[in-house]
């Protein structure tokens, strides 16, 4: 169900009341990661990859005593990665790129705001407010047409500054399947570009993904996590380097035009492939990428055949169905004269059925298998993991910070403002009574209204700095609420 957030502490009793007893055999995809200490651990699919239903609920229960204290940020973030769930899963929940502003618009109805960072190895959804498990993977579950017990077995859930810490991590590149990859930030900047273009966003989100985006640039400008950088794009280049040492004599064909595709290619030619050809759902896009490379564009339902003079295929179409049947693979190969047949299969879903590695010469490699051979690149930078880390962990209070202070900011306003109707009233009574000539009361207004404001100012000082610094404690906001009436009607002056 969806909590309405309107007075904290009729919000905190809700949302506690909205918290279900643990179920004792049902397993929760819930709780978040805590730390470097979890960062690429072997993988585990599964209910025992993930906290127990009582971590989830005492997560929530953590997030809601927070609210009812006023100490922010209220946030829900319910995700799945390669950590969490193997290719086969991330394919069925993927999100096709036309698909995504109808998708953020449903968020937004549901949570009133949203925003999903949608990638290869990544399907994650941010949305202001406590949210209960079952409510935010059964919209994702709706959503994207998955059983909800698939949604709970490989999605994690988290609140708060959990939730925050998270997606900071996931900008600074420690959350990803190679460690340290730099296109990770620009697929954070796209997500919430998305939600803007969608009218989905909200000041929280925007205020969140911003800084991400700052930490993200922290982590690779103060540590070392971004020197000598790889990446799924440089992964997929050197496999392709190291099985055609001459890649300017190798003809490169690459099936879809979006980022992922993009990206491997530009590697590829990088590294000296000069025959390059782009197929491409919408030709117009196919034509762009290839004049990029400096190859040349086909139109889509050329592809197939495009294999026959192929010795490189990069695929990454984003087809919700594999493009390429066993059958029409294994007939190009025999027009390739014993020459290998390199497929680098990033797309989600898969462009090529697995049982194409099967197939005498041919060497296939889906994300999956890039991410065991991202796993040996990663030493190098498991020592920066820390400092990474401890830029995440400041820029994570940073923002509890800003948001902390930003709970005072009604009460600052409603004392500063009751003080000027006051003040102004006060002046005006004062004014009405004394006898001037029009000259003499120009210059007694303008000397008093400087000496009223600065008195105010000096007078409010104190309390209001007080309130900056410790609102976020509710006694504070109470005490000055009351001591100054503001939820009382303003006297008459």
């Amino acid at each position: 169900m969806r909590v309405e957030v309107h007075d904290r502490r009729d919000a905190a009793a809700a949302a506690l009341q909205a918290v279900p007893e643990p179920h004792p055999r049902r397993p929760l995809a819930g709780g978040d990661r805590h730390g470097a200490d979890d960062v690429h651990q072997p993988r585990r699919y599964g209910g025992r990859a993930h906290a127990p239903r009582r971590r989830a609920r005492a997560q929530r229960v953590a997030a809601v005593a927070d609210l009812a204290r006023g100490s922010p940020p209220v946030i829900t973030y319910a995700g799945m990665s390669h950590l969490t769930a193997p290719l086969d899963v991330r394919e069925r929940v993927a999100i096709e790129e036309e698909a995504l502003p109808r998708i953020l618009q449903r968020a937004k109805e549901a949570f009133g705001a949203a925003t999903i960072i949608n990638t290869c190895n990544r399907l994650e959804l941010y949305v202001p407010g406590i949210h209960e498990p079952e409510a935010i993977l059964g919209f994702l579950a709706v959503e994207l047409s998955t059983d909800h017990e698939v949604m709970q077995r490989h999605f994690r859930v988290g609140y708060g500054a959990d939730a925050v810490r998270h997606l900071y991590a996931v900008a600074s590149g420690i959350d990803s399947m190679v460690l340290g990859e730099t296109e990770v930030l620009g697929q954070v900047r796209s997500a919430f570009s998305a939600t803007v273009s969608a009218g989905a966003d909200n000041a929280m989100l925007s205020r969140l993904f911003h800084t991400a985006i700052r930490t993200g640039r922290r982590a690779r400008n103060e540590t070392g996590i971004g020197e000598r950088s790889i990446s799924v794009s440089s992964i997929a280049a050197q496999q392709a380097r190291d099985l055609f040492p001459d890649l300017s004599r190798a003809s490169v064909l690459v099936v879809g035009a979006g980022e992922a595709g993009r990206l491997a290619a530009e590697a590829v030619v990088a590294y000296g492939a000069e025959r390059v050809t782009v197929a491409n759902r919408t030709f117009d896009r196919a034509q762009t990428l290839a004049e990029s490379l400096g190859g040349r564009a086909i139109p889509f339902g050329e592809a197939v055949e495009a294999l026959r003079s192929a010795d490189i295929v990069i695929a990454a179409s984003g087809s919700p169905e594999a493009l390429f049947e066993d059958a029409a693979v294994g007939e190009a190969s025999t027009h390739r004269d014993g020459q290998p047949l390199l497929i680098i299969d990033i797309g989600v879903p898969r462009d090529f059925h697995s049982t194409v590695r099967d197939l005498p010469g041919v060497s296939y490699h889906d994300l999956d298998d890039l991410q065991e051979i991202a796993s040996r690149h990663t030493e190098a930078r498991a020592s920066e993991v820390a400092a990474v880390q401890a830029i995440v962990d400041h820029e994570t209070a940073r923002f509890t910070e800003w948001w902390s202070r930003l709970q005072v900011v009604p009460t600052i306003s409603a004392i500063t403002d009751r003080a000027e109707t006051l003040r102004l009233a006060e002046l005006a009574k004062t004014m009405r009574r004394l006898k001037l000539t029009d000259e003499q009361r120009a210059q007694v207004e303008e000397l008093t209204d400087v000496l009223t404001r600065s008195l105010v100012k000096q007078i409010l000082h104190a309390p209001l700095s007080t309130l900056r610094e410790r609102g976020d404690q509710e006694t504070y906001l109470d005490t000055a609420r009351t001591l100054f009436k503001l939820d009382e009607p303003a006297e008459d002056a």
